[in-house]
């Protein structure tokens, strides 16, 4: 029978390949969850088995609404137990704007123990006004906010300028991070082509558009957007909408522990031929 070998033995023989990687608590190298619909025990064993790898964990779109009291209670006091924020999806307060509720909501957040929320105009259009209220009110109650930008309908998406604007003035009233939308399917979305690819310059400009990319989270479910943003931008760089069964392959993906980052950790430090 083998005994129990602890990985930190095995980190005393090697290290990361790819160095520069934050542990938590951190400010930088977020990693945002979305979680569609799990159980309690799913929520359990993903924290248990990936925590100390995630930073933010999304109940996406409306779904905190379907859960009973005691299953979204028990979601809730899993994360935080974990030190993972959570928060519901930004769909959910487009509703409440929609209908004239945002005090109810945000004060429904609060009151359930979520640690954040998102402020979204993703899909039903929210006023300049409005919009900052929600920021505003929702960092004096205490929660982290989060922020998003663009739109899930390449229909409804404006200019880039509007764009720029708005994540300035989200950080200028309070926003925690600001979200670049991908959507769960990083395709056809937000920033992305119908191919998952960013759209030429776009990128470039939003970058420009802020004195510290860090701010900023960039939606990248598909494992190719991961591995470019990481070679861009190295192992923190802030990244949500991850699938909660792709955690430990991103960070896998942050540390050179794939193939895919090792080849440029390892042509790094490769000598040169002579």
């Amino acid at each position: 029978m083998s005994g129990q070998v602890s990985p930190s033995i095995l980190l005393n023989i090697i290290y990361f390949p790819l160095e520069g990687r934050s542990q938590k608590p951190r400010e930088q190298g977020l990693t945002m969850v979305i979680d569609k619909g799990m159980g309690p025990v799913q929520t359990a064993d993903l924290l248990r088995t990936s925590g100390k790898y995630i930073d933010f964990l999304k109940l996406g779109f409306g779904t905190s609404a379907l859960y009973t009291g005691k299953i979204l209670d028990e979601k809730i006091n899993l994360a935080r137990s974990y030190g993972v924020d959570i928060y519901p999806g930004g769909t959910f307060l487009e509703i409440a704007v929609l209908q004239g509720k945002l005090k109810e909501y945000l004060a429904f957040v609060k009151q359930a123990g979520f640690t954040a929320v998102e402020v979204s105009d993703g899909t039903v259009s929210i006023p300049p006004e409005v919009r900052e209220k929600a920021i505003c009110t929702a960092a004096e109650m205490g929660l982290k906010v989060l922020t998003e930008v663009g739109k899930k309908d390449p229909r409804d998406k404006t200019g880039i300028d509007f764009y720029i604007g708005q994540i300035q003035s989200d950080l200028r009233n309070g926003a925690f991070r600001v979200i670049i939308e991908g959507r769960e399917s990083g395709k056809n979305a937000g920033f992305y082509d119908r191919e998952g690819r960013f759209i030429p310059g776009e990128a470039e400009k939003i970058l420009s558009s802020v004195t510290d990319p860090r701010l900023l989270i960039w939606e990248a479910p598909l494992k190719e957007q991961q591995q470019e943003l990481i070679l861009r931008f190295g192992p923190d760089v802030n990244l949500g909408n991850v699938s909660p069964f792709d955690v430990l392959a991103l960070e896998a993906l942050r540390v050179g522990l794939r193939g895919d980052t090792l080849r440029k950790a390892y042509l790094a430090t490769k000598p040169q031929d002579r």
